[in-house]
């Protein structure tokens, strides 16, 4: 199966369905089922930081170097201001991505958090998991 490693607490955040868009500097042409992975890095202070954010999930339930959900990878489209401006309609969402002109965003969709998170060490970009 398909993986992408994020950095918490954005999986975490996709998890309980707080986010459904993740933000990425690359595009992708895969569409379909992916396993959504919590990497070993630790909070940005960036992250911390923000009040507004960490407001949005327990510090305590974060998933360090676990497979924690599958979803489905909808689509891959380029942020401009319209998408800018119609996101910020959903301030949590707004809040947990890095939304800015050129980036783009992966639309998720049929989030479903696993019985039983599985121990994985992640990679960069998307990555294939074999049981």
């Amino acid at each position: 199966m398909k993986v992408l490693s994020i950095t918490e607490p954005y999986a975490t955040l996709i998890a309980n369905g707080v986010k459904k868009i993740e933000t990425r500097s690359w595009k992708t042409n895969y569409r379909g089922k992916i396993y959504i992975h919590a990497s070993s890095t630790k909070i940005h202070r960036d992250t911390l930081n923000n009040s507004e954010l960490m407001s949005l999930f327990d510090l305590n339930c974060l998933n360090y170097g676990f497979i924690i959900c599958s979803c489905t990878l909808k689509d891959c489209v380029s942020i401009d201001d319209d998408f800018i401006n119609s996101v910020k309609k959903n301030k949590n969402e707004f809040v947990s991505g890095f939304y800015s002109n050129g980036r783009y965003a992966w639309i998720l969709d049929d989030i479903k958090v696993l019985d039983k998170p599985i121990k994985a060490k992640g990679h960069l970009g998307i990555w294939n998991y074999e049981r």
